[in-house]
């Protein structure tokens, strides 16, 4: 794993951790933006496995789903987790009233709990191999 990558997991751990400290406090709002951006963090370092940078959101979330999405190097519905919760991010920082609910944020907070238990053997991985 490479420092950025390293730096990444760092990032994605500690989102998922304020996410969950957002939804104890009744900030379900903040709680899925904070559970979007673990799973944001854990794209790119998953991404940077194979040497690729992007510098926005639709980069990274396309190019998660073609390279591993797509051939299954990780399961595809963490492509999909990632794609929904950055909807629900967009609503819960940009809309006045994005009336995210409990539920709603529990549940971007247990899919970026999920994807950080599949991307941490694939980063973990990513010592022995050269990039794909």
């Amino acid at each position: 794993m490479t420092l950025d990558q390293a730096a990444l997991l760092d990032k994605a751990r500690r989102s998922v951790r304020n996410a969950k400290m957002a939804l104890d406090a009744g900030d379900y709002d903040f709680a899925a933006s904070r559970a979007y951006y673990a799973m944001f963090y854990l794209a790119e370092a998953v991404l940077l496995c194979k040497g690729l940078l992007f510098s926005s959101h639709g980069g990274v979330q396309s190019a998660f789903g073609q390279h591993f999405g797509k051939t299954a190097l990780i399961d595809p519905k963490f492509h999909r987790y990632l794609i929904d919760a950055y909807k629900t991010r967009t609503r819960s920082d940009y809309e006045a009233r994005s009336e995210i609910t409990e539920a709603q944020a529990a549940e971007e907070i247990a899919h970026a709990e999920e994807f950080l238990a599949a991307a941490e053997p694939l980063l973990r991985g990513a010592d022995k191999e050269t990039p794909p």
